[in-house]
């Protein structure tokens, strides 16, 4: 079993309490590794350690960091495969992806790295006396509070931009898989970036995650998680009125029109909502039918879902690998247990393994519930698993709308139709921040990422997401001529 230590002003050490706690590999439930336990005076630390640093790194030409992003994302295309199996390791991720996730993720610091340098100020028309320009500054000490679900794409798409605009930053990993954040550390620690430029603290949101957002030394949060720690997160850093930038999830209509290629929806369908087993904020929360192709559509999404290969995620061949922790996996279960008493139809799956080796695991399989409804909890709430919930037929495009637009959340939405236009007309009304029209989910740092109403604030990705890690500046001087 490993001992890990925190990356704080450039140094590695133990938590300040002296504490540790446990890491398990969701796949065995076995112990594998014990992480310092941070807290508050841990944050302090590293604030101080950030702020210190931050008028030697924002002082640096934008060459110069970009330089450095270059070499990050050339180390993480390097050590691809090692972290790979930290993913696996600690958060259950099948080996045939893990392994892709860090080379995608390098891609994130190219990005950066040439549009920082291209980032330009602007001049606004005054007067034949009057020189007025508008200039982006960094923002300062960035807190970077990032998920479980991907662990280590979720610190690098905000680092990048963050990191590569000159602002320093101190990142709260996941606290149940932290594995590789501290080996990418490790990578960082590599490069002689000045002291306190980039800082991990390993240990519990409730207590780190509080302490970073309602920290003075704190100028911005970045965060993406659930809904209800995203609102504790703007109460306590609306003390000090910090910049925000919010990834609060959703719940995403897939809407599947009369006119839709079926055999590719549901094939699109399968992957989107088992990919990692459900655990991600894009994938699909409600199914949505058009009557004249509900039990083709059905028909072919149950025959892929059990076609679909769960299990060790070790074994290549693995396409879903187990939930990432005990508690999740109970937390999942409560919903499907919901589902089953509001009185919707388990057609599918739904049952832990009780046989070994997959019993000792936080495994479920895939999971299809029919005949839900638009109240139910399971069409109301984020379940984050491998859990599709096949809503009601319908047979207006008048009423799918209204239905998919009757949520909370507005991350994302599909919309399949074999007319282009009838697929735009949905896209216009649709309540949501990104709507792909016969495509799955995908995308890269060039295109924007965050939604509509409780799914937060903000965007990641292209330059809009550049402009979140920045401050805009005016600058007017008075070209007249004195007397």
């Amino acid at each position: 079993m490993s001992q890990y230590k925190m990356w704080i002003d450039g140094k590695w050490v133990e938590a300040e309490s002296g504490k540790t706690y446990p890491v398990y590999n969701p796949a065995t439930g076995e112990v594998i590794a014990q992480l310092p336990l941070g807290g508050v005076t841990d944050v302090d630390k590293a604030v101080v350690a950030a702020r210190k640093a931050f008028p030697i790194w924002s002082k640096k030409s934008q060459a110069d960091r970009s330089a450095i992003a270059m070499k990050i994302a050339a180390m993480l295309r390097d050590n691809a495969r090692e972290l790979g199996k930290l993913d696996t390791l600690d958060h259950g991720s099948p080996a045939q992806r893990a392994a892709f996730l860090p080379t995608a993720s390098s891609l994130n610091f190219e990005w950066a790295a040439y549009n920082c340098r291209s980032l330009m100020g602007h001049t606004i028309p005054s007067t034949s006396e009057d020189l007025i320009y508008l200039q982006r500054e960094p923002i300062g000490v960035i807190a970077i509070i990032t998920p479980w679900n991907v662990p280590l794409m979720m610190v690098v798409e905000k680092l990048a931009p963050a990191l590569t605009l000159g602002n320093t930053c101190i990142i709260k990993p996941p606290s149940i898989d932290s594995l590789e954040a501290l080996k990418f550390a490790e990578m960082l620690d590599t490069l002689g970036l000045p002291p306190g430029t980039v800082n991990v603290i390993t240990g519990p949101g409730g207590i780190v995650g509080d302490a970073l957002s309602s920290h003075r030394g704190i100028d911005m949060v970045a965060f993406t998680g659930s809904c209800e720690v995203g609102k504790a997160i703007m109460s306590s850093a609306s003390q000090t009125v910090k910049r925000l930038q919010l990834e609060l999830g959703g719940k995403n209509p897939v809407i599947v029109l009369d006119d839709a290629d079926v055999d590719a929806a549901a094939a699109e369908a399968v992957g989107n909502q088992y990919k990692n087993c459900g655990q991600i904020c894009a994938s699909p929360g409600r199914f949505y039918i058009h009557e004249k192709v509900y039990d083709q559509f059905l028909e072919k999404m149950l025959a892929g879902a059990k076609k679909f290969v769960w299990g060790d995620p070790n074994d290549m061949k693995t396409q879903m690998g187990p939930l990432v922790s005990a508690e999740h996996r109970d937390r999942v279960e409560g919903y499907i247990k919901s589902g089953i008493e509001q009185g919707a139809k388990l057609l599918l799956g739904g049952k832990r393994p009780t046989t070994a080796p997959l019993n000792k695991g936080y495994y479920l399989p895939p999971t299809i519930f029919t005949g839900v409804t638009q109240q139910m909890k399971i069409a109301r709430e984020e379940i984050f698993g491998p859990v599709a919930c096949i809503m009601e037929k319908f047979n207006s495009d008048e009423q799918v709308l209204a239905w998919a637009n009757d949520n909370t959340y507005g991350l994302a939405a599909y919309v399949w139709t074999g007319d282009t236009a009838r697929g735009m007309r949905f896209a216009n009304n649709l309540q949501a921040g990104t709507v792909r029209i016969n495509a799955g989910h995908g995308g890269g740092p060039e295109l924007p990422w965050g939604g509509y109403k409780e799914s937060g604030l903000g965007k990641e990705g292209s330059l809009y997401g550049l402009y979140e890690y920045s401050n805009l500046k005016r600058v007017q001087v008075d070209l007249a001529v004195k007397k």
